[in-house]
């Protein structure tokens, strides 16, 4: 927005596009883009410009987008929730990623990768192999996102109480609706 845009801007703020001129935005969610946002989204995408609220200059971004979701979005197009032209303009390169759950065989070198992040700046915290199996055979409904919650709570009790080793507490259950029937989804 430029200074004084609306109550409250006392000065000039880039934004997202404007700060990824030359480089990459992640739109993480995309799915989740309400109809109304769809259409502005879109323009900039095809148009390549932007203007900032309360602007009368148009500027040229040159910008690569990356998005994610957790929905089909050729499903949301067909429902009407999510615009044909927007897919079209962003499904260039589709990357399917299958949910935790089928690729089990991750999950060792992701509990070993999330438990040194989540350990640093201090001492490493070991991961017994009964952690790993116990992680391994969890389905994950919420993906890396709930792995790593799992891992940070682990993390924390075992530094608050000085163990130099990961005890899980119990592994929370999926939802209570995910059934068979939903086995599938992401």
């Amino acid at each position: 927005h430029e200074r004084g845009a609306f109550t409250g801007a006392t000065g000039m703020r880039q934004g997202a596009f404007e700060l990824a001129n030359g480089g990459t935005v992640f739109l993480d969610e995309i799915g989740e883009l309400s109809l109304e946002l769809q259409p502005r989204l879109l323009r900039v995408l095809e148009q390549r410009e932007i203007r900032r609220v309360g602007g009368n200059k148009t500027l040229r971004v040159d910008i690569r987008v990356v998005a994610a979701t957790r929905r089909d979005l050729r499903v949301e197009v067909e429902r009407g929730k999510f615009r044909e032209d927007l897919y079209f303009r962003i499904a260039v390169v589709p990357i399917v990623l299958p949910p935790l759950r089928e690729r089990r065989e991750d999950i060792p070198r992701l509990v070993q990768q999330l438990v040194s992040e989540l350990c640093a700046p201090g001492p490493e915290i070991g991961v017994p192999a009964e952690a790993v199996e116990a992680l391994s055979a969890h389905d994950w409904p919420g993906n890396v996102r709930e792995l790593k919650n799992v891992l940070h709570r682990a993390v924390l009790m075992a530094q608050s109480a000085g163990r130099t080793e990961l005890v899980l507490g119990a592994i929370p259950p999926g939802p209570a609706s995910a059934g068979p029937a939903e086995a599938g989804l992401a």
